[in-house]
């Protein structure tokens, strides 16, 4: 005969898990991911501008594409630096991870490209691989060693693999990270307070408190899993990409996994008119499904 302890702890865990199973999913009822268009080298950098349109870049191929909100695709802009991970900012203009020669780019609603930065203390960057526009303007990126095959070089110009900071008034420039393996994913909170940043060689992801002045202070641990790309909903669940998409609630538990029939998924985004679409960037497709929340950090 069990005791009643034994029996207590056997039906709390019993409880819990049908709350877990009978937990609603993300995905609206009836809903289902889908292929939106295909034949591409491997696609990335999908992000919102405010009327809803997404852009991403298929980097092989050095373009920027447009998934408007009727559904038709264009090219935005081909040569595009060999961009890779791009955000808006509340003007309208894309920042762009721009790797061809190192750069971060903003590119203008006007197509005019000004380059941000492209070295850190004399030395080029690794390549920019992910950024985020935090509220006042000010942005984050990641800046991984991949070694690409339009580069001449095949060494690491910087010290390590870091995350960088810099201000709405573009005149303060400083590496805020210093602690990872391999950042990849990026992304912050909408009131511009948290920062989640993916360490994708150590499989993890953690969080910090951003400062007014840019730094980042108390890191966290987040979950026990890196990512390529990285979006936020308006309830302040974290999507990780890699294997499909896997979503984290805001303690750091996991909630969904999205399945998409693709090798591997680099990143995503909240799009459409309504901003509940979630488009998902994966290898050689772009797919999208619709989700009962919205996103957070779409343009305005």
């Amino acid at each position: 005969m069990k005791s009643a302890k034994t029996f207590l702890v056997l039906l709390v865990a019993g409880v819990v898990a049908m709350q877990s199973l009978s937990a609603e999913s993300l995905i609206e009822s009836g809903a289902r991911v889908e292929k939106l268009a295909g034949d591409f080298k491997f696609t990335e950098g999908p992000t919102c501008d405010s009327a809803g349109n997404v852009f991403f870049t298929d980097q092989p191929n050095n373009r920027i594409l447009k998934w408007s909100v009727d559904g038709k695709l264009t090219t935005f802009m081909q040569p595009a630096g060999r961009a890779n991970g791009m955000c808006f900012d509340s003007a309208g203009n894309l920042i762009a991870c721009a790797d061809e020669k190192t750069e971060l780019w903003s590119i203008a609603p006007d197509m005019k490209v000004t380059v941000l930065v492209r070295e850190y203390q004399g030395k080029a960057l690794n390549g920019p691989n992910d950024v985020w526009v935090r509220p006042d303007g000010g942005l984050y990126f990641t800046d991984p060693f991949y070694k690409r095959p339009w580069w001449q070089h095949d060494k690491m110009p910087q010290d390590g693999q870091h995350v960088y900071f810099l201000s709405a008034d573009r005149r303060k420039f400083v590496r805020v990270v210093d602690s990872l393996k391999q950042p990849n994913g990026i992304i912050g909170t909408p009131d511009g307070k948290t920062l989640y940043v993916a360490d994708i060689g150590a499989g993890k992801t953690y969080k910090f408190d951003i400062q007014p002045d840019g730094t980042l202070a108390n890191k966290t641990l987040f979950c026990e899993l890196g990512s390529d790309g990285m979006t936020i909903d308006a309830d302040g669940n974290l999507y990780l990409t890699g294997r499909g998409v896997i979503v984290f609630n805001k303690d750091g538990v996991k909630i969904e996994q999205i399945e998409v029939p693709e090798r591997w998924t680099a990143n995503v985004c909240f799009g459409g008119r309504d901003k509940r679409t979630l488009f998902i960037t994966a290898s050689e497709g772009l797919y999208a499904v619709r989700l009962r929340v919205k996103g957070a950090n779409q343009a305005k």
